[in-house]
């Protein structure tokens, strides 16, 4: 369906605090043995297994455990977090609240995109009718001794605090830069204590998962990769917005839903993605084939794939911040060598230099950021050799 068309998505046909009310009638372990069962792995692209994250802040014993919700989203091509918090935010903040109810936490921060600081009135309107109603505060749904609320906090669009532990130093007033780990956030988090990071959509998913079960989200999607998930479609195809599909679809069976079957490629997974050709189109979105947090961009037959390898690494040379070399030299390296190549002036010695640098930045740097920025770069020169090296240096 298309971003106007919600009424057609799940969330629009589960009733908020349903959900919610069913989870503070069972136990934490219970909680996360639902999540457990449902097989929900992070919608952040990541795929990182829901429970447990869960499970490991909930086993630490300390007073003061936080619940985060990113909806930094910042990858370029993605929008559905804009839509969930629009039209369903109900259901995030109930699944926030299950999500502090399994691990014992009382404190929640919405960590929102610099760039929506035009939903954050809305946002606060609703968190504060959920008080009113019971739904946050103390003693929730007559729950005796579960107290929770959720403050928002925004960010300032640097794209790096999309990466949870620069998410959290944003949060305490540093610098949004990755942290080391371990320690991990579950254990050592926000100001030092329990912390778990989930997305707008993860949340929003929880909220469905306590309404309508375990096994009715197993049971759609792949072994390895269950469930629904959004997804944000741009470029080069007739239906753009969000899209609600099933784990598993293949890019083949999205571009006839999206009328973009005469697609050159599909950039899977924003910037930090990677570029699919057409030849590729029967393999699946899913976490064991083409993991992605929901962008996907196609691209015409009539885009020069090398301009869009020079867009995304514009994107990250600004994005990068700079902590470690390999990102922030790297990045520099690659975009100065896509305009060589522009300029046919670059040789297949320099060329293959520059994807060996790729490869050693996707090894050495500290975060997702630069450990992906490379990808962009080395799948178009890997599927598209006949457009790239047309455009190597003639000696």
């Amino acid at each position: 369906m298309r971003t106007a068309d919600t009424s057609k998505m799940t969330f629009s046909k589960i009733d908020p605090g349903v959900g919610l009310k069913k989870a503070l009638g069972m136990t934490p372990d219970k909680i996360i043995g639902l999540v457990s069962d449902s097989g929900l792995k992070g919608r952040g692209g990541a795929g990182f297994p829901t429970d447990l994250k869960w499970k490991l802040a909930a086993n630490v014993e300390d007073d003061l455990k936080y619940v985060v919700c990113n909806a930094d989203e910042g990858e370029p091509g993605t929008f559905k977090d804009r839509v969930i918090l629009t039209s369903f935010s109900d259901l995030m903040f109930d699944g926030m609240t299950i999500g502090a109810r399994a691990i014992g936490a009382a404190k929640g921060i919405v960590y929102l995109r610099g760039e929506y600081t035009y939903l954050r009135s809305f946002l606060e309107n609703k968190l504060s009718k959920r008080r009113r109603d019971g739904l946050l505060g103390r003693n929730i749904m007559d729950t005796e001794g579960f107290d929770f609320d959720i403050t928002i906090r925004m960010g300032a669009g640097a794209y790096i605090c999309g990466e949870e532990t620069a998410l959290i130093e944003s949060l305490e007033g540093q610098r949004g830069e990755p942290r080391n780990r371990p320690p991990f956030p579950v254990n050592t988090g926000f100001m030092g204590h329990p912390t778990i990071v989930n997305n707008v959509e993860t949340f929003t998913w929880i909220s469905c998962i306590a309404t309508k079960g375990a096994k009715w989200f197993n049971d759609i999607g792949t072994e390895k990769s269950t469930g629904l998930k959004l997804f944000s479609v741009s470029g080069d195809c007739k239906k753009h917005g969000v899209f609600e599909f099933p784990m598993g679809i293949t890019l083949k069976e999205l571009l006839e839903k999206v009328e973009g079957t005469d697609a050159k490629a599909v950039q899977v997974g924003g910037a930090s993605g990677r570029c699919v050709p057409a030849r590729d189109f029967d393999r699946t979105l899913a976490y064991e084939d083409i993991p992605t947090g929901g962008s996907i961009i196609v691209i015409g037959q009539n885009r020069d794939m090398l301009l869009v390898a020079k867009n995304f690494m514009e994107f990250f040379v600004d994005e990068s911040c700079g902590q470690c070399t390999p990102c922030r030299e790297g990045n520099v390296k690659l975009l100065e060598g896509i305009d060589l190549l522009l300029q046919g002036q670059c040789s297949m010695h320099y060329l293959r230099e520059l994807c060996s640098l790729g490869e050693s930045m996707q090894m050495a740097s500290k975060c997702g950021l630069g450990q992906t920025s490379p990808n962009a770069f080395l799948s178009i020169v890997e599927n598209f050799k006949d457009e790239i090296m047309g455009r190597t240096e003639s000696v």
